[in-house]
Order: C-alpha cells, then structure tokens, then sequence
C-alpha cells in the first residue's frame, strides 16, 4: 500500500494507493463520515489481481478542508475534484465501488464519462427515493428550511457517539468492528470547520435526489455490469433502495448482508471476494469482445 497526495484544484487531495497499474483499476469511493481509511482492508486483496486506488475527498480524511470562502462544498464540485483526481492519474478505464456519498459523486462520473466505467459495485450507495429511510428526516428539515435552528440538529449527527452508533447500528457481531474507523473520523470532524463543511453537504444532498432521474436514464442507456452489496439493516438506506436498480439494470447481482451501514466492516474478506469475482467476469467479457 501506498500513501500519496497529489495537488487538484490548489487542494492537497490524499489517496491510497495499491497493485500494478499494469492491472485493471479498481477506484474505491467512501462515504460519510469517512475517508479512504474505510478500504483499508479491503484494498490488499483487490490488489493481489488489481490496481486499486481510493482518494480522500475536500474535507474528508488527510485531504484539505479548505475554508468555505475558497472552495464551494457540493456534491457537483467534490464530483470534479475526483474526476480531475483521475485525469491526473491517467486512469482512462476502471470498475467504480461507491458507497454511501461514494455513489453520488461516483454516479455523476459515470454518466459524464460512461466510455470509462467497465462496473459499478454498489454498497449501500442509493439513486432512488424508496431507498431513503426516516432517518432523513432532520436532513429534510433543513432542505425545506435552512435555519440555524436546523443546522443546529444536524450537529448531532457530527458527534462522535452519532459517528460510533452509525457504525454499531445494524451490526450482528460489534466484536468485530474496529474502533479506529470511528475513532479517526471523529477526530476529523473535532475541527469546526469540517464540522461546517458536513452541514453543508447535508444541505447539498437534495441535489443528488434531484439527479436520480438522470442517474436512471445513464443505467438504462449505457447498462454498466453491477454488483449490488448491500447491508439490509442500514439505518438511512433501505434494502428496497438497493432493490430498484434492477429496474434499470439488466446485468445486476444481489449479495445481502445481515449488517449496518459500513458493511465491510463486518464482512470485508467475503466482500472482497465478491468484488473479485465480479471483476474477473467483466474483465474477462470485455476481452472476448
């Protein structure tokens, strides 16, 4: 594994880095509130087959938070950064695993540069209504009304026992989690700023639900191969969210799982491997073509 970062758009963005780029490349998106730290595990054995490659993103991880004054939190801008990311890395082809915030940014990707995209490999990363859960409930709030008062409950969901029940919710077997993953994205949001930043994106969200018609039509369209993993008890994406893809997809497989949000958490090895073999098939269909 390597430790890199590398300027796009005058940020310091860090991203992890493992396999040969002879490889096919696999790029790994996180969610919230984490960073590239959430693949840590999984990262060494995709490598034994793959190049693998996951950033942080503008006020996540080891990446800078710059100052809302110099750079706009929004899924659209977090989007450009990675895609930049990629250019600069010359990585003209590659599997995309999102999960949670993975998917949104991933998505946009996607359907910008469908040439590139060989699959998607989707966990716990939603593109449709039904998939949302109540727990949006104060997001939704603050869509309808962002007002101090509103932005003040979001906090809540900045904490780290907020952080550490997002991890535990869900989960069959909590022995085992680590408590570095939630130990390390609580020590990220200590910072106001960042603090600031994740309210923002809170608020940015309805711009993702917004482009779920679009993310639709570039499924219907361009058909990627997609492996759906997907942990069935996550508290702000229902299994039926997972359920719909196959609406629009025709080459999908289903693996679901008996956990929360962070599903590699618990089941990392099994995942992997399902990543692996889906890969492979791709990978060996494209060269049949």
């Amino acid at each position: 594994m390597k430790y890199k970062f590398i300027p796009i758009q005058n940020i310091e963005v860090f991203y992890r880095e493992a396999g040969e780029r002879k490889n096919p490349t696999i790029v790994l998106l996180h969610g919230y509130p984490s960073s590239s730290h959430m693949f840590r595990e999984v990262m060494p054995i995709l490598a034994e087959k793959y190049h693998v490659i996951a950033p942080d993103y503008p006020g996540f991880g080891y990446t800078e938070a710059p100052n809302m004054d110099e750079f706009e939190y929004s899924f659209d801008n977090l989007a450009s950064v990675v895609d930049e990311w990629l250019q600069a890395l010359e990585v003209d082809r590659y599997f995309l695993v999102v999960q949670d915030y993975g998917a949104p940014i991933g998505f946009r990707i996607a359907s910008t540069h469908p040439e590139k995209v060989q699959g998607l490999i989707i966990q716990n990363g939603n593109a449709y209504t039904d998939g949302l859960t109540d727990a949006w409930a104060s997001i939704r709030d603050y869509w309808r009304d962002k007002t101090t008062e509103n932005a003040a409950v979001l906090r809540q969901l900045c904490t780290p026992d907020f952080i550490k029940h997002m991890y535990i919710n869900g989960v069959c077997e909590t022995k085992k989690l680590s408590p570095d993953a939630w130990t390390l994205d609580s020590s990220f949001l200590s910072d106001e700023t960042r603090v600031k930043i994740q309210i923002e994106l809170f608020y940015d969200y309805h711009s993702n639900v917004e482009k779920y018609s679009q993310w639709h039509e570039y499924f219907k369209k361009h058909q990627p191969p997609a492996l759906v993993i997907w942990g069935i008890n996550d508290m702000f994406f229902s299994q039926k969210g997972a359920e719909c893809y196959q609406n629009d997809l025709e080459d999908i497989e289903y693996n679901f799982y008996d956990t929360g949000h962070f599903a590699l958490e618990e089941y990392g090895a099994d995942m992997s491997a399902k990543i692996l073999r889906f890969a492979d098939r791709v990978t060996q269909a494209n060269l049949a073509d």
